[in-house]
C-alpha cells in the first residue's frame, strides 16, 4: 500500500480518486489561467493611450468573446471538480463509516468493556467527518496549488527570474512556519481531543442518570463533573484556536510580505531601466491573484496536520482484532459442554469462572441459579461467544464454538434479555429483526404467539407506530413481550432467557411465561433466574457460586440435597409472606 494512501486511511478506490481530485483541481487552477490572462490583455490594451497609442476596439471584442469562452471553460472545469473532489470525498467517508460499523459489530464484547462508548462514536462521526473535510477542502487543493504555482514560477521565470524569486521566495516560508510548528498543533489537539471525549462521556452519563440526578438533587451547577468536564474542554478549545491563529496568521503575514517584496524589487529593477513598466505591472497582478487561494490554504493546512490524530484513532480502531471463525459449519445436535473452562473479564481481574464443566442436552431445558455474581449470565455469554474462554472449551454438538464465526454461531441462537433494546422504529420493524426475510404475516403470527397482539391492537397504528427511543411508550412487560416475538420469529434451535420475568407485575409475568411457552417447545433452553419457582419444572438446575458448579440435579433433588440451593429457595419462599407494616 502507497504510504500516502496508508496515511490518509484510503481505500484502493479511494486512493485513486484522490488523485483524479488533484489533477481536476489542478485543471480548475489552470482554467483561471484563462480569464486572469484575458484580464491582462485587456489591461494592457486600455493604458495603451498612456504611451501614446490607441485602443483596438475590435481586439476588445475578441477579448469579451474569449471572456465568455473562458468563463465557459472555468465552468466545466470546476463542474468536473466538485464531481471529482467533493462528491467522491462524501462517498469515501460513507465507505470509512460503514467499514468501521462493520469491524465494532465483530469485536469482542471485551473491547466494548475496555473503551468508552462516545470515544467509539467519535471514531465513527467525528474523525470520519474530519477526514472527509481534509480530503474534499484541504489535500486536492494543496496539491493542486503547489503545481500550479511551481508552473507559473517557472513561466514568470522565464520572462524575469528575479521578479519570480521575490514573488515566490515567501511561499515556502510561510509553509515552512506552519509545518514546524506540527508539534505544538499535535499536543493542543489531543488534549482537547481527550477534554471532548470526556465531556462527551459525563453528557451521556449525566442524560443517562438523569432520574437519580433529579432525584438526588443534582442537577444543574451542583453535577460538577459535567461542569469542569465542560470548562476543560473550553479552556482548551480557547488555547488550541489561540496557538492556532498566532501561527496561521504569522505565515500568512510573512506570505503577503511577497506583495510588498515584489513592488520593491519591481521599482527598483524600473527605475534601473532593467524591465518595462508593463511586465512589471503584470507581475505585481499575478502576485495579488496568486496568494489569494495560499492564504486560504493556509488556514486550512492546520485541519490536515490534527487529521494525522484522527487517522491514527481510526487505525488504532481498526487494528483491534475481530473474532474470527467459520462460517459454513452445519450444526445438527445442540448439545452443550463446558470442558475445565476458565474465564476471566480483564487480564488483571479475578477469574469468573473457575475449572467449570457441565452438560446440556439438547431438546432439555436447563436453569442456572445461583446468588448474585455467581456467573450465571457469563455462562450464557460465553456460549454465545461474547466472550471467547481463557482455559478449556466450550462445544456445541461437539463443535469448538472458538472455531465459528459468532455471526453464524448467532443464527442457532435466540436471546430474550432482561433489559430489551427496542429502536426508535415502527412495532414491526422491531419484531421484524428476528427475521429479516419474514412476511408480514409471519410477523404478526410471532407477535400474536408472543401475546403481543392484545396490546399492539390499541395503538393507535397498530403495528406500524413508532415506537420512540428504546420503546419509551411501551411498558417492562410488553417490551418484553416484543423482545419473544422476535425471538419466536427467528426460530432459533438455543434459546437463552436471561431473568426474562424479573422486575415485572404478576399480570405481565403470566403474559410472558405464556410467550415463553410458545418460544421454547423442541429447543436447548438456558434459563438464568432469581425466582426459583419459576424454573422448578426445569430438566436440570445447575447451581453456581462464586464462578465454580456447586450442585446439579433437579428442583426436587436439589432440595433433599440441603445444601446452597435448598436455602436459596427456603429465603425466597420466606419472602413470599413479607409484608410492609
Amino acid at each position: 500500500m502507497p504510504k500516502l494512501q496508508s496515511a490518509f486511511m484510503l481505500t484502493d478506490k479511494g486512493y485513486r480518486d484522490m488523485k483524479k481530485a488533484i489533477a481536476a483541481c489542478t485543471l480548475s487552477n489552470f482554467s483561471l489561467m484563462l480569464s486572469f490572462g484575458v484580464m491582462i490583455q485587456l489591461v494592457v490594451e486600455l493604458i495603451k493611450p498612456l504611451s501614446g497609442g490607441t485602443v483596438s476596439w475590435n481586439f476588445m471584442w475578441l477579448l469579451f468573446a474569449l471572456g465568455i469562452v473562458s468563463a465557459g471553460i472555468i465552468f466545466l472545469c470546476l463542474k468536473n471538480d466538485y464531481k471529482k473532489t467533493y462528491v467522491v470525498s462524501y462517498m469515501e467517508s460513507e465507505n470509512a463509516r460503514v467499514s468501521i460499523a462493520e469491524h465494532i459489530r465483530k469485536l469482542p464484547m471485551s473491547f466494548f468493556n475496555a473503551k468508552d462508548l462516545s470515544e467509539i462514536t467519535t471514531n465513527l462521526m467525528e474523525d470520519v467527518a474530519t477526514s472527509e473535510h481534509v480530503l474534499s477542502h484541504v489535500v486536492p487543493q494543496i496539491a493542486a496549488n503547489a503545481i500550479s504555482i511551481t508552473a507559473i514560477c517557472l513561466m514568470t521565470a522565464f520572462f524575469d527570474w528575479r521578479m519570480a524569486l521575490s514573488m515566490f521566495i515567501t511561499v515556502p516560508l510561510a509553509f515552512g512556519i506552519i509545518v514546524v510548528s506540527r508539534r505544538f498543533y499535535g499536543r493542543l489537539h489531543e488534549k482537547h481531543m481527550a477534554a471532548k471525549l470526556a465531556a462527551s462521556g459525563q453528557v451521556q452519563e449525566y442524560i443517562e442518570g438523569i432520574k437519580v440526578i433529579r432525584a438526588c438533587n443534582l442537577d444543574g451547577e451542583k453535577f460538577s463533573a459535567l461542569e469542569d468536564a465542560l470548562r476543560t474542554m473550553k479552556r482548551l478549545a480557547i488555547a488550541m484556536e489561540f496557538g492556532t491563529g498566532v501561527f496561521v496568521t504569522g505565515a500568512q503575514v510573512v506570505l503577503q510580505a511577497g506583495i510588498g517584496l515584489t513592488v520593491l524589487v519591481g521599482t527598483n529593477l524600473l527605475t534601473g531601466g532593467k524591465i518595462e513598466f508593463i511586465p512589471m505591472l503584470l507581475f505585481v497582478l499575478i502576485v495579488v491573484r496568486i496568494y489569494g487561494p495560499i492564504l486560504t490554504e493556509l488556514a486550512l493546512l492546520p485541519e490536515f496536520l490534527y487529521h494525522r490524530i484522527a487517522v491514527n484513532r481510526m487505525k488504532t480502531l481498526m487494528e483491534v482484532q475481530p473474532m474470527e471463525g467459520s462460517g459454513e459449519t452445519d450444526l445438527r445436535d445442540f448439545d452443550i459442554e463446558f470442558e475445565n473452562v476458565d474465564f476471566q473479564y480483564n487480564q488483571d481481574g479475578e477469574e469468573t469462572i473457575r475449572d467449570m464443566t457441565l452438560s446440556i442436552p439438547a431438546g432439555s431445558i436447563t436453569a442456572l441459579v445461583g446468588p448474585s455474581g455467581s456467573g450465571k449470565s457469563t455462562v450464557s455469554r460465553l456460549i454465545a461467544r461474547f466472550w471467547d474462554v481463557t482455559g478449556g472449551r466450550i462445544t456445541i454438538g461437539g463443535v469448538d464454538v472458538k472455531t465459528l464465526d459468532p455471526e453464524h454461531l448467532m443464527s442457532y441462537m435466540s436471546f430474550v434479555f432482561q433489559d430489551v433494546v427496542l429502536f426508535n422504529d415502527t412495532i414491526y420493524n422491531n419484531i421484524r429483526i428476528g427475521n429479516m426475510n419474514a412476511s408480514r404475516e409471519e410477523v404478526m403470527a410471532a407477535a400474536k404467539a408472543a401475546r403481543c397482539d392484545e396490546f399492539i391492537s390499541r395503538m393507535p397504528d397498530g403495528y406500524d407506530t413508532l415506537l420512540g427511543e428504546n420503546g419509551s411508550t411501551l411498558s417492562g412487560g410488553e417490551r418484553q413481550r416484543l423482545s419473544i416475538a422476535r425471538a419466536l420469529l427467528k426460530d432459533a434451535p438455543v434459546v437463552l432467557l436471561d431473568e426474562a420475568t424479573a422486575s415485572l407485575d404478576p399480570e405481565s409475568e403470566a403474559y410472558i411465561q405464556q410467550a415463553i411457552s410458545n418460544l421454547i417447545g423442541g429447543k436447548t433452553v438456558i434459563v438464568i433466574a432469581h425466582r426459583l419457582r419459576t424454573i422448578k419444572n426445569a430438566d436440570q438446575i445447575i447451581v453456581l457460586d462464586q464462578g465454580r458448579v456447586m450442585e446439579q440435579g433437579t428442583h426436587d433433588e436439589l432440595v433433599a440435597l440441603g445444601g446452597l440451593y435448598h436455602r436459596l429457595y427456603s429465603i425466597q419462599q420466606e419472602s413470599l409472606g413479607w409484608s410492609v407494616r
